[in-house]
Formats: structure tokens, sequence, C-alpha cells
């Protein structure tokens, strides 16, 4: 620092004067909670840090010793927010103010924002003094925005981890969209990845919600692309774009682009020929998916391996993504899922084509809270025979395996798929989704990292695990039948 006869002050000086003019000028907080913690060596920590937090506050409030003045100019308008600051606060904080400090020609500093983030920028400078921010979905971007342009990067990142975790949260007109959006323009990986997950995991919510129709085009051709979805139906989720474009009124060549994204296949083919009828939009781009749906139909009426004969099954059209509805799964709830092994049986198409869907496989799920040994599966195909041996180091397994061999079965895997459920912000959300590797039966990381002992755990609603199995037949096996 330097006073303004020219002769420059020592840090500490400043620092020790601050501090002191803090004490003398702040409200003094009787009875204020003491924290006290005892250390392993005997001595007491005696904790009065909420009572500096208040005063730090109070000394922001008043502006007393302020030697800065912080003039906020919203963009486009003639609106000016003035801030009586502290440089020793704001340059303890970030190198941004330092800089700025360090060059102004006065005691002002004259910073530029947006109307939103001006709105804000009182919140924003708080945290500065107090080290802590409330913050409401409306709020996250534009306090991350000035976070960001300062350098303040602990609240940036704490920013990040509070839009993370306040996805499911409801808000008039959904956040997420525009969050995803953010991270696109800004490069955060971190909420962009959390983002585009929970639209995708989600799906079915979303396509229900006004969020929807703000989407854009990229981020819906990026969805489409998606086997991970989670939804009712392929069905739905052409509806869903209908509704999209109608909405938006997007180039002709984005349509197709879409439209061409859906996966007919596994549309059966009565709705398939509803739509060719009923759906304006089919109808307008007819031609521009003639082929895709000439060859869901050809999938429909043959069998997969005739098909595969003259077919690459391959691609995308014939791949399942991870449909809700009763011929692909069942949902799974164990009550007190530490309490012992469950099993549990349900039944599924044979497949999506038309030639299978009327023949129907059973399966038999194990739930085990604990490791379930290699030797105990051997009675897994007599389901109410089994009690598996648990070891008490071992963690939860599930086993899906099909409750009989069939000849139908020839060229098809199966891709099983768990998700699991949980509450977040009051709301029913995907909380994690386990899939099954081709020769496996089971998964081996599943519920790797859940403490499901705790009634408060993250993966239980009312202290039950709330499962879905989807079962999901492939045919790219089926390549080496090809002539």
């Amino acid at each position: 620092m330097v006073h303004s006869c020219g002769q420059e002050i020592p840090a500490w000086v400043y620092v020790g004067s601050l501090l002191f003019f803090i004490s003398l000028n702040s409200f003094t907080v009787s009875g204020a909670p003491l924290k006290q913690e005892l250390l392993d060596n005997g001595a007491t920590v005696l904790n009065h840090s909420m009572s500096l937090v208040h005063r730090m506050e109070t000394l922001l409030a008043m502006g007393n010793g302020s030697d800065v003045t912080l003039r906020v100019q919203t963009i486009d308008t003639d609106e000016v927010k003035v801030i009586q600051a502290h440089s020793l606060v704001l340059t303890l904080q970030s190198d941004v103010f330092e800089e700025l400090l360090v060059n102004r020609n006065n005691s002002a500093v004259i910073l530029t924002e947006t109307a939103l983030c001006a709105a804000v920028f009182d919140k924003f400078i708080r945290y500065l003094y107090c080290g802590d921010i409330s913050v409401r979905l409306d709020q996250a971007i534009f306090l991350h925005t000035l976070a960001t342009k300062y350098h303040v990067w602990g609240l940036q990142q704490g920013l990040t981890h509070y839009m993370t975790q306040h996805l499911s949260s409801d808000s008039p007109t959904g956040h997420v969209v525009s969050w995803y959006n953010y991270a696109l323009k800004i490069g955060d990986t971190t909420l962009r990845d959390s983002c585009l997950l929970y639209l995708s995991w989600n799906l079915s919510s979303v396509l229900q919600s006004k969020e929807w129709g703000s989407i854009s085009e990229d981020l819906l051709l990026s969805l489409l692309q998606r086997s991970d979805l989670i939804l009712q139906s392929e069905l739905e989720l052409f509806e869903a774009l209908e509704v999209w474009v109608n909405l938006n009124q997007p180039v002709s060549a984005t349509v197709e682009t879409a439209l061409r994204a859906v996966r007919y296949g596994m549309i059966p083919p009565y709705h398939l020929f509803r739509l060719q009828k009923q759906s304006l939009l089919l109808i307008k781009y007819y031609e521009s998916i003639r082929d895709l749906l000439y060859l869901a139909f050809q999938f429909h009426s043959a069998s997969p391996i005739q098909l595969a004969k003259y077919f690459d099954v391959n691609c995308s059209i014939f791949t399942p993504r991870n449909y809700l509805s009763s011929s692909w799964g069942s949902p799974w709830v164990i009550n007190s899922p530490t309490r012992d092994d469950r099993s549990f049986s349900f039944q599924t198409q044979l497949g999506p084509s038309g030639h299978d869907s009327s023949k129907r496989v059973t399966w038999n799920a194990l739930f085990s809270p604990r490791w379930l040994p290699l030797s105990a599966r051997s009675s897994y195909s007599e389901l109410g025979a089994m009690q598996p041996t648990r070891t008490e180091a071992g963690h939860p397994r599930i086993i899906v395996t099909p409750a009989t061999s069939s000849p139908d079965f020839a060229g098809v895997s199966f891709q099983k798929t768990v998700i699991v459920m949980a509450k977040q912000q009051g709301k029913v959300v995907v909380r994690h989704v386990y899939n099954f590797h081709q020769s496996t039966e089971e998964a081996g990381d599943f519920l790797m990292d859940a403490d499901l002992q705790r009634r408060s755990s993250d993966y239980l609603i009312d202290s039950s695990l709330y499962l879905h199995i989807v079962i999901k037949p492939l045919y790219h096996t089926l390549l080496v039948a090809r002539k």
C-alpha cells in the first residue's frame, strides 16, 4: 500500500489497522455462540469465528474505513450501484481485483456488468467478506459468471457443485437446459456432463416439462444419438420430437436429421402404420425417411436370423434404448434391502421385432446385500431353493438370468440394465445406471459406494431400494450369418 504522501506502508501495518478498526467499530456480539473443540493433545479450541463473520458483514454494510468505491454500471442503462469496500479484503480474495486496484487512478473502480449480474453483485461482494452465500436456482449462473470473471475459484467450484446437486429441483420454466448451455459456453465440462446425463436419464419427465421446448437444435440432436436415454418408449420420443418441431420451427435439414435419428425398428408396426396416416410431421417428411420405415417394417416381418442374411443389423435403428414400458423390463422395490437376500421373477418380450414380440422370456433376479460367492450360483436355476452364503466384508450384488434356455435365443444376446432411483429435492429421479456386459450375469460394481445401512442413504427412498430392470435384446452377433 502507498500513503497519499507517497510513502509505502507495510502490509502488516494495514492489516493490523483494519482488524483493530473492525474490533472498535463493529457491533459487539454479546452472547455469541462459542464453539469448543477438544484436541488430541488436551488443549481446547475456543471458536468465535461466527462473531468475526458478523463483524465483517457489518463492516461492509456500514462502509466504515472504506478505501475504495466500487461503481457497478449496468450495460445499456444508466443504473449504477455504489459499494463502499476495503481493498485489503478484495485483494485477498481476487487477483483480478488486486490488478484493478493497482492500476486505478482514484478511489473509485468502475465495473461494467449485465443487468442480471449487477442484480447479484451485492451477494458476490458479501461472499468475499463473509465466506458464505445464499443462492437461488435463478441466480446460480450469474453468481458463477462473477466468480469466474473475478477469479474467485472457491465460489466458482462451490456453485458448480451446487448446480450439479440441484438439477432435479423444481423451477417454473426449468433450469437444466439453460445450465447446460451456460456450461457449454464457458467450457465447464463437469457441469455440462452432469446436465447432459440428467437429461438423458430422466428424459420422460423432461419431455413432459416446459423445458423441452427450449432445448437447442444441437442438444436435441445430441440426445437423439444416445442409447442410454431412459424413457417409456421410442414412440414417446417421436411424439415429443413432433412437439419440439412445432414449437421451434427449425429448418428442414434439422428436422430431417432428427427424424433419421429415431429408432423406428423399436416402434411396434401398428404404431408405425398409425403415424404414417396421422402424424403431420411424418407425412410432410415421409420421403426423407422412407428407407428407414421400409427397413423397420422388414425388421418386424422377418426373423432376425433371416434379416441378418441381407442387412446390417448392427446399426442404431435396431438398438434399443432404456425403455421403461413393461415389454422391456420391470420395476423392483426392495424393502429393508440390508436384511437378507431377495429374489424376483418377471417377463419380457424375446425381442422388439414383430416376429419375436409375442414370445416371452422369464427372468430371475437375485439381490444380495453382500457378496454372492460363485459356489452359491449353481442352485440359481432353482429359484425357490436359493439361500447363498454371504460374507460380512462383501458389498451388494445383483444377478439377472433367464429362467430357461430356448432355441429362440440363437443369435440374440441380452443387455441387462439396472436403474437405481432416488429422491432428490422431493422428486424421484435416476440415481445410477448399471449395465451388464454381454458375457456376464451380474454388475460387479453394483452399489459399490452405497451405504444401505443408513436410513438416509442417497440410494434409498423411505428405507427401500427402488430398482428398474431393463432387458435389451441385441442382434449384432448375427452379422456372421450375412451372405
